[in-house]
């Protein structure tokens, strides 16, 4: 009987240790795995210099601001000032709020062009380097979007291309590589049943990069069988879908419930409700309008869709301040587009509690919400406290998850 007892003892211990390993924060039946983006534009970076000048960082435009319209809030003030993502001191500040308010992860928006890396020093120098990164996990969202200058967007301008979202098959294997080394192998990065999540933002960009469907599964073929070699079970690779492009010059695949298929993606999320909404009211759109819209494609997108869909939890929308602040705010297209209204803390935790209810019966491994945003100031959907609401969107979220 004592023998019995060591042994499942043990059984018991191992399970723990692997799932540790595995990067499964969920702990039991009632629990959920809650995943934020994070935009990591909000330090120095060379590139920015070269664009924008010496210094530069996107809380340039969050700290001009203006208001565009009666009752517009603007700007928004973050209360712990304007900080800098790459000091792991600054970085451990917002790990430990995020961890002790039910974010499991944070999904770095993360950019890989043909000439290499972008906006990296948030999670190399920040995360990466931060003495506490073991409270949480991360994974990476490749933004293979064009980048284009919208910082700000001028009204009757058209916005320069600075990088293209498409790349080289060979960069795309060189690309796979770092990944792998770098990121995959941190004991912070985020796995699921021993599988790194990787997530894909633009499915027509990843399909121009390679010209065919069929090069194009090689390469994620190829991308997972080099996973595996590094260690893993696998790859749990993840396709953002929309039915509405945002950003100019971003196309949505003629059938995008094949696309996914045929490429073999394993999971499949979205990024904000923007991209399934109408925004039918400017200036402003009601929150919960939003949120109907958003619902209802959740439900299409299980219907449709033969892998797991991970719903969005979405905080707001106000991209005005990419806006020209001199320019007329009319309504023409991104970021000149209405905003979200009525998104206090309470009708965020109740979209929430709603998506908690939706994911519920689910398997534990595909009980996963992710978040729009961790600090998207500048589309006005950031959970970082401000001066207005202080801690009161993370401590919604903590209520309804941590519970």
């Amino acid at each position: 009987m004592m023998k019995s007892s060591g042994n499942t003892i043990s059984i018991i211990a191992c399970f723990a240790f692997a799932c540790f390993l595995s990067g499964c924060n969920q702990k039991d039946e009632n629990d959920y795995f809650v995943a934020s983006y994070y935009f990591p534009n909000y330090h120095i970076d060379k590139r920015n210099e070269l664009v924008h000048g010496q210094g530069w960082s996107e809380w340039e435009l969050v700290k001009n601001a203006k208001p565009r319209f009666e009752g517009h809030q603007q700007p928004h003030v973050p209360l712990w000032g304007y900080t800098d993502e790459a000091n792991p001191v600054d970085m451990a500040q917002k790990i430990d709020a995020a961890s002790g308010h039910g974010i499991d992860a944070f999904i770095f928006d993360w950019y890989y062009y043909n000439d290499g890396l972008y906006l990296e020093r948030g999670l190399e120098d920040g995360f990466m380097k931060a003495a506490n990164n073991d409270r949480m996990k991360f994974a990476l969202m490749w933004a293979n979007h064009n980048w284009i200058d919208i910082h700000p967007m001028s009204l009757n301008k058209k916005a320069e291309l600075l990088y293209p979202g498409t790349i080289s098959p060979e960069v795309f294997e060189k690309m796979t590589d770092y990944v792998i080394e770098t990121y995959f192998k941190h004991p912070s990065y985020w796995k699921i049943n021993n599988r790194p999540y990787f997530s894909v933002y633009d499915l027509q960009k990843l399909l121009e990069s390679f010209g065919s469907v069929e090069k194009c599964r090689e390469a994620l073929d190829r991308f997972r069988e080099k996973t595996r070699q590094a260690g893993f079970d696998g790859l749990s690779l993840n396709a953002v879908i929309w039915g509405k492009p945002i950003l100019p010059g971003e196309t949505k695949p003629a059938d995008l419930v094949k696309l996914v298929h045929e490429l073999g993606f394993d999971n499949a999320t979205s990024y904000v409700w923007i991209h399934h909404a109408r925004l039918e009211q400017f200036p402003q759109t009601p929150y919960n309008e939003a949120k109907k819209q958003y619902f209802d494609f959740v439900e299409k997108a299980t219907r449709e869709y033969d892998i797991p869909y991970f719903p969005n939890l979405t905080m707001g929308w106000d991209a005005s301040p990419r806006c020209n602040q001199t320019d007329d705010f009319i309504r023409k297209g991104y970021p000149f587009m209405a905003t979200l209204s009525g998104n206090t803390p309470e009708e965020f935790r109740k979209a929430a509690e709603e998506l908690r209810e939706m994911v519920a019966e689910k398997p534990v491994d595909e009980r996963i919400i992710t978040i729009n945003c961790w600090n998207e100031w500048t589309e006005g959907s950031y959970l970082e406290p401000d001066t207005k609401n202080g801690f009161r969107y993370l401590e919604a979220l903590h209520d309804v998850f941590e519970k």
